[in-house]
């Protein structure tokens, strides 16, 4: 059971004006972190053991110093005892008194579908997802609430956690933490909802002390009719919750709907929106310059912007209190892939593979036309080879989601980690640009300010963003824990209306009505 008196500690400080204390577990490069860094939390330290994610970590909460930086730059993991990664990180003093909140999410590849082929591959048999190490690390971090005693925690997953083999794993974590002391709910947010220009739907869990306030889920700032396959990854993870509430009503007591945007609401931040004021890269271009090539991309370089940020979303990535970026904007570099920057601009906007490999054979067909009697003939080396230089060696049936060109109008697909091994699941809607997007798009996308600085690679950056959670959605949570700890922000403080983003609430209208709440 957690202590009630270190906890009623912690709040009096809290509610004193003292800044409440987060711990970011398998913290990446700081999504979570960086909307409770906002919201008017202090980052105390992350446990992530990439190398390059934890120096991203350490670059953007604590480079106050060059020692501070090193110190945050060392990767730890999360098998180490929290104490002992405490005092690590510059804590003293016992460790169940240094951390207010716990925030994470373990690795999600262990509970998404799109990874399960991958594990039965490797492990030769078709079960071997159910025995991934990395399932049982979420273990770990109930270990870490058991010694720290937070006043709140925040867990952040893959919908598929509810439906892991037929086990909902987040109430398996839910029932450990009551029986701590603590108030648990769970439920399923889509990011588009909440001012991030991507649809990506993820589990997210809260548990509170009873000595908190009620804790209401985040209202949307707006809406979008979420495609066909969200709604089939949501029906689902849900199948085993919904089969529980027809066998007995109230089972699934912890799960709650969320709260579902008005009809009235502004539409979702674009693609475009989200995008159209950064530099243009025109690839085609670049190649003939000779400017893109094959090699390590220099993600510090400074690129400086072409045209005014035009809308709400635009100035908050240049805005961002304390992340402000002035004329330039890094990291705004794209992958050299020369046969397909000539495919990727004949392509239409909503285009996938199958689309590509038909573009593809009418360029290589145009091609040959063009060459008339000087085209080599079919079954020769060097047909074979022209047919390399034009077509993708993969099978559409196979991979019929491998590719996609984005919708100017519409927000972006689901960024995931894949992005460090190739972003063709995000071509730019900019057909002259003829390319996929930069780490730097990739990180608007996110919802990641044009201030944050990535650590490693380009490969490394765009792993570490894809894995990453929406800044504005963790802001948003943030800012409803923040409340339900007994320090609601001030009326003007949040970030989002400072540039025109969330929508003023509507006079009489209680903006939270209607929404489940903790406690």
């Amino acid at each position: 059971m957690v202590d009630d008196q270190v906890v009623a500690t912690k709040l009096e400080r809290i509610r004193a004006g003292g800044m409440p204390r987060v711990l970011d577990l398998f913290a990446g490069c700081g999504g979570i972190s960086l909307g409770f860094d906002a919201a008017g939390f202090e980052i105390i330290g992350a446990v992530e053991v990439d190398p390059d994610a934890a120096l991203s970590h350490a670059l953007n909460f604590h480079a106050a110093t060059s020692t501070e930086v090193v110190r945050h730059a060392n990767p730890l993991d999360i098998g180490d005892r929290p104490g002992d990664v405490l005092r690590r990180l510059g804590r003293a003093g016992a460790a169940r008194q240094q951390v207010d909140i716990v925030v994470g999410g373990p690795p999600c590849q262990a509970f998404a579908r799109v990874g399960r082929a991958k594990l039965r591959e490797i492990g030769g048999r078709d079960d071997a997802w159910l025995h991934d190490e990395r399932a049982d690390l979420y273990e770990r971090y109930v270990d870490y609430i058991r010694v720290l005693q937070p006043v709140a925690l925040l867990l952040e997953n893959v919908p598929d956690m509810l439906n892991h083999g037929g086990r909902n794993l987040a109430d398996m974590l839910s029932g450990q933490l009551e029986r701590f002391g603590y108030r648990v709910e769970y439920t399923l947010l889509n990011a588009v909802h909440f001012g991030v220009p991507q649809m990506r739907e993820r589990l997210f869990l809260v548990a509170l002390h009873p000595l908190c306030s009620s804790f209401r889920w985040p209202q949307p700032i707006r809406r979008k009719t979420l495609p066909r396959g969200y709604h089939g990854t949501r029906t689902c993870a849900l199948r085993p919750l919904r089969r529980l509430e027809t066998l007995w009503d109230g089972a699934a007591g912890r799960f709650v709907d969320a709260p579902s945007p008005a009809n009235d609401l502004p539409h979702a931040i674009t693609a475009k929106q989200a995008l159209g004021d950064l530099p243009r890269l025109e690839a085609l271009d670049m190649l003939a310059r000779g400017e893109l090539r094959r090699g390590r991309r220099d993600l510090d370089r400074f690129h400086q912007y072409c045209r005014p940020a035009r809308n709400a979303f635009a100035r908050l990535m240049r805005e961002w209190p304390g992340r402000e970026s002035g004329q330039s904007v890094t990291a705004h570099v794209i992958r050299y892939l020369p046969r397909d920057h000539k495919l990727f601009r004949e392509l239409e906007a909503g285009d996938q593979f199958p689309e590509a490999i038909e573009t593809a054979h009418r360029l290589l067909e145009r091609e040959l036309r063009r060459l008339g009697s000087a085209a080599p003939s079919a079954g020769t080396a060097e047909f074979e080879r022209l047919v390399r230089d034009f077509v993708p060696p993969y099978d559409p049936h196979k991979f019929p989601n491998k590719w996609r060109k984005m919708e100017p109008d519409e927000p972006a697909r689901t960024l995931m980690a894949h992005l460090g091994k190739d972003s063709y699941s995000h071509i730019h809607y900019d057909s002259d640009q003829a390319r996929t997007i930069s780490v730097r798009e990739a990180a608007r996308l996110q919802s990641f300010p044009d201030g944050f600085r990535f650590a490693g690679s380009m490969n490394s950056a765009f792993r570490q963003i894809g894995n990453a959670v929406p800044p504005l959605l963790a802001y948003a949570l943030a800012l409803e824990i923040r409340g339900a700890l007994g320090v609601p922000p001030a009326a003007g403080e949040d970030i989002r209306e400072r540039v025109g983003l969330k929508p003023p609430t509507r006079a009489g209208v209680d903006p939270l009505s209607g929404v489940s709440a903790v406690g």
